[in-house]
């Protein structure tokens, strides 16, 4: 398995899908009942396989990530072929970016001694998607990138 595997309620959310990704491997819904009764191991491999193929369509098609944490924030923008940063830390320990308040400070104080600004870009390693599924596994989510998109136009000029 290359990701993580889906949990049953999104299973059962994009329970067509699944219908449709076995169609697509011949078996249907009588050979599928009789799999999920004889053969566990042909169950999770498919279970599997199908939870990789919908990550690799989530990820694919992912353009921004976010990640908030209590002092710093980390935008993302994937590229494709490197995946570029922006880095805001606080140096208010009082200050949580987690919240309303915290962010409005950002908007607010952004070029002020209160922040410190990052940015750089790497190449994906070892791919694409698996350095983005990653960056998500540590807590970022998928994010219109409208919040990196103000910022870079800024640090840009």
């Amino acid at each position: 398995m290359k990701y993580l595997r889906l949990s049953r309620p999104q299973f059962e959310e994009l329970a067509d899908e699944f219908a449709k990704f076995l169609a697509v491997q011949s078996i249907d819904k009588q050979q599928w009942d009789e799999i999920k009764a004889n053969n566990s191991a042909e169950v999770e491999r498919q279970l599997d396989n199908f939870s990789d193929f919908i990550w690799d369509g989530v990820l694919s098609n992912t353009a921004f990530l976010e990640h908030f944490t209590k002092s710093i924030v980390f935008l993302f923008k994937c590229a494709e072929e490197n995946i570029q940063a922006i880095v805001i830390k606080c140096a208010d320990p009082n200050l949580d970016l987690t919240t309303v308040e915290g962010v409005n400070a950002i908007s607010d104080s952004l070029f002020t001694d209160l922040f410190e600004i990052q940015s750089g870009a790497k190449n994906y390693t070892p791919d694409r998607n698996t350095a983005i599924f990653e960056i998500i596994k540590q807590g970022a989510f998928i994010s219109d990138g409208e919040m990196f998109s103000q910022i870079d136009a800024v640090i840009r000029g």
